[in-house]
């Protein structure tokens, strides 16, 4: 176990904080030192709930006043890469929730700035470190499944009127996107922690049923470098919720079904005829731990121990982001679009809506 001890701080106490806070005090190995929002009244209350010392009316204060390791970020979407910003120029690793950023270009501004810091940038998507996710991409990486052939990933959520009621969701402007950046981000981007860089995507995205600007529904045809197919589907119009991953192998087919977070009870494996092994090598060291921030979390302390980048990494965030991109490139000029297609001087590098979704928007900024 580390003999460091670290000093944590959360900037945005709304209701994914708690997640944050549980995962510090959990963990054994760092405290919570300071809180900031800019409800005074709501970071006091947060403060006292979690016997936090310190609580501040805004981010500028917290960085001037407090000496903490890292800061975990917990705004709406729109305040992520200024408050990286500020915490990079700070000589403060940030911790940021998803989505990282609104745009393409918005996150290679947080990479140039990483470079130039002493600190890091990593994002927050923890399901990349349940015990269910670390085996497939051992038993995948040892070779025991053979070939990644095949693949469905399947986040079909439901968010309400109510839901869209707050005034942040549901534009580009503020969230950047629909489920695609805001939601199933969390299963495909541990689909490609799986199965490795995509090459190219063909998509659709619609707005069905919410009164909002983004999309409510999209899905996609993904081709990886590795030669396996996928595809994705992203709603916040289903009612039966589920999130599902399958990965047919050459060896066995893996999958796994959950909602908001998955143990190892969630997990099927289905050998190929004469491979019955790979269900051995399963069910060896079997967990009850769900899926969620604290494996993050562990995971983001053990690599600061080493000395390393925390995950997730800006350059493993980038292939996710630049994915959400392609998406919407996609989606809205009805082409194929390949992996380093999307440069600089695109309109979906600066935007997720690049050209314009093909409806009327019916919110205002």
């Amino acid at each position: 176990m580390s003999q460091r001890k670290y000093r944590a701080a959360i900037i945005g106490t709304g209701a994914i904080a708690n997640a944050h806070a549980k995962a510090v005090l959990g963990s054994g190995r760092a405290s919570l030192v300071a809180v900031a929002d800019v409800d005074a009244a709501r970071a006091g209350e947060f403060a006292a709930k979690y016997d936090v010392p310190h609580s501040h009316a805004s981010a500028e204060e917290l960085l001037r006043d407090q000496e903490v390791d890292f800061v975990h970020l917990c705004t709406p979407p729109q305040l992520h890469a200024p408050l990286a910003l500020a915490c990079l120029e700070a000589g403060v690793t940030a911790l940021v929730e998803k989505p990282p950023t609104l745009s393409l270009a918005e996150f290679d501004t947080l990479v140039e700035a990483e470079r130039r810091s002493t600190a890091h940038v990593a994002t927050v998507l923890q399901h990349r470190f349940g015990a269910g996710a670390l085996r497939l991409r051992r038993l995948a990486d040892s070779g025991e499944l053979g070939r990644p052939l095949l693949a469905t990933c399947l986040t079909q959520w439901y968010r309400d009127a109510d839901y869209y009621a707050v005034p942040w969701r549901g534009t580009w402007e503020s969230e950047g996107g629909g489920p695609t950046m805001g939601h199933g981000i969390h299963q495909f981007d541990l689909l490609f922690s799986v199965l490795g860089p995509w090459r190219e995507v063909t998509a659709v995205a619609a707005r069905q049923a919410r009164d909002v600007d983004t999309e409510d529904v999209s899905m996609a045809l993904v081709t990886f470098e590795s030669g396996a197919v996928a595809t994705i589907v992203n709603s916040v119009v289903s009612p039966r919720q589920t999130s599902q991953l399958r990965f047919d192998y050459e060896h066995a087919s893996v999958e796994v079904e959950h909602l908001y977070g998955y143990t190892d009870d969630d997990w099927t494996v289905t050998p190929a005829p004469g491979h019955e092994k790979v269900a051995s090598l399963w069910a060896q060291d079997h967990s009850d731990e769900p899926s969620g921030h604290g494996g993050w979390f562990a995971a983001v302390l053990d690599a600061l121990d080493q000395g390393q980048a925390p995950p997730v990494t800006a350059s493993d965030t980038r292939r996710t982001m630049e994915f959400i991109a392609a998406l919407y490139a996609s989606s809205f000029t009805g082409e194929r679009v390949r992996s380093g297609q999307i440069t600089a001087d695109s309109p979906f590098a600066r935007s997720m809506e690049g050209t314009g979704a093909p409806w009327e928007k019916v919110r205002n900024p």
